[in-house]
C-alpha cells in the first residue's frame, strides 16, 4: 500500500498573503520563528515588492532568492545552499517554474515547503512532482513531496492574465483522457486501480467541467479552480504516481516540448488540445470535451499555435516514445498519417464544433 501525506492546510482567501505567518502558525506552531528562504523570480519581486517584504519580515527577515530558470542542476544547487545555511523553511512564491524549483529544493534538503502560487496555470501548486530542465534541453519529471501548506490569495489570482487561468483549466480538463488511460494501463498490467485517487481526480475534473459560473475572474470560480488543481495533486500523492492526471494527452505535450521546441504553447493548453485528439483514439465523443473548452473560450485549434499538420502528425507519432514504460491508448493505436491528418482537419474546422 502506498504511504502518502497531506498538507496541513489549504487556504483560499482574499488578501491572505498579508498574514501568511499567522495562518501557517495556526497549523505549525512556531514555524515563523524558523530560518526561511523565499524563492521567487525578479519579475514577481518587482510586481509584489510590498507583499514579499512583509512575508520576509514575518519570517525573521528571511532571504529572497531569485531564480531565472528551472533546471535540475539549479534546483540541486539551491537545495545545497539551503542545507549549508541551515534553512528550515522554503517558501515558493510564483508560478510553475518557481514552485517546481522550490518544491524540489525543499525535498532534497528535507525542509518544510510552503506553496504561495501567484497564478493557477497548472497543478504544480500541490503535486508531488517537479518538472525541471535537463542538460539536453528537455524537461524531466522528478518525484518529490507535496507542500506542507498551500496559501492562495484570491486578490492576486484575480489580477493574473486570463490565458494563465485557461491553462489551469486545460490541465484539469485533460484528466478526462488521463483517467481513461490509467484504467487501461491497470487492466493491461493486471494491477489494482486506486479507487480513492481516481475518485478525487474525477471530482477535480467534474468541478471545473460543471461549474455553473464560467467567468474566469469570478471569486467562486477561482476557489473552484484552486481546489481542482489541489485535488489533482493530492490524487497523484495518494496513487504514488502521476497517472490520475497524466495520460496520452501529456505524452503529446511532452513530444511537442522535446521535438518541436519552436512551438510556444502553455502546458495546460497543450494537454487540453491533446485530450481532444486522445478522446478520439479512445473511441469517445470528443464533442463533450470540445463543448467544455468552448464554454471557457479555450482555443484548442493547433493551427492557431503554429502547429502545422506535419508537426501535429509527427508529435503524435513520437509521443509514446517520450515515456516508454507508460501504457496509454497509444499502446494499442496505429497512428497512421492519414488518420491523424483527418483529426487535424476536424480540430481546425471552425464550423464543425460551433455551438
Amino acid at each position: 500500500m502506498n504511504r502518502f501525506r497531506l498538507p496541513y492546510c489549504m487556504t483560499v482567501e482574499e488578501g491572505i498573503f498579508e498574514r501568511v505567518d499567522e495562518v501557517i502558525s495556526g497549523y505549525i506552531p512556531g514555524i515563523n520563528m524558523q530560518k526561511a528562504i523565499i524563492v521567487t523570480e525578479e519579475n514577481l519581486k518587482n510586481i509584489f515588492p510590498d507583499c514579499l517584504d512583509e512575508i520576509s519580515r514575518d519570517f525573521k527577515n528571511s532571504e529572497v532568492f531569485l531564480v531565472d530558470k528551472s533546471s535540475y542542476d539549479d534546483a540541486v544547487d539551491l537545495g545545497k545552499y539551503i542545507c549549508m545555511n541551515d534553512i528550515q523553511v522554503v517558501i515558493g512564491f510564483g508560478g510553475g517554474m518557481v514552485l517546481d524549483m522550490a518544491k524540489f529544493a525543499a525535498f532534497i534538503s528535507k525542509t518544510t515547503y510552503i506553496s504561495l502560487p501567484t497564478t493557477l496555470s497548472n497543478d504544480s501548486i500541490a503535486s508531488p512532482f517537479a518538472v525541471l530542465g535537463t542538460d539536453d534541453g528537455t524537461r524531466k519529471t522528478f518525484g518529490c513531496k507535496i507542500p506542507s501548506c498551500i496559501i492562495v490569495d484570491v486578490d492576486v489570482i484575480m489580477n493574473t492574465p486570463e490565458d494563465q487561468l485557461k491553462s489551469g483549466i486545460g490541465d484539469t480538463i485533460s484528466k478526462y483522457t488521463a483517467l481513461y488511460d490509467w484504467k487501461l494501463s491497470c487492466a493491461a498490467k493486471n494491477t489494482k486501480l486506486d479507487d480513492f485517487a481516481y475518485m478525487i481526480s474525477e471530482m477535480a475534473l467534474n468541478s471545473v467541467c460543471y461549474h455553473e459560473n464560467k467567468s474566469l475572474k469570478s471569486k467562486s470560480f477561482i476557489r473552484t479552480l484552486t481546489e481542482a488543481l489541489v485535488m489533482g495533486g493530492l490524487a497523484m500523492e495518494i496513487a504514488g504516481s502521476s497517472r490520475p492526471s497524466s495520460g496520452s494527452e501529456h505524452l503529446f505535450c511532452h513530444s511537442l516540448e522535446e521535438n518541436h521546441k519552436e512551438i510556444k504553447i502553455s502546458h495546460g493548453i497543450a494537454v487540453a488540445m491533446g485530450s481532444v485528439a486522445a478522446s478520439i483514439f479512445q473511441g469517445r465523443d470528443e464533442k463533450k470535451l470540445v463543448n467544455i473548452l468552448n464554454a471557457y473560450d479555450i482555443d484548442y485549434n493547433p493551427m492557431n499555435y503554429g502547429i502545422t499538420k506535419g508537426i501535429f502528425i509527427d508529435a503524435w507519432q513520437r509521443a509514446e516514445a517520450t515515456r516508454k514504460n507508460r501504457i496509454t491508448i497509444l499502446s494499442e493505436t496505429v497512428l497512421n498519417s492519414e488518420w491523424l491528418s483527418e483529426i487535424y482537419d476536424r480540430m481546425t474546422d471552425k464550423e464543425l464544433y460551433k455551438i
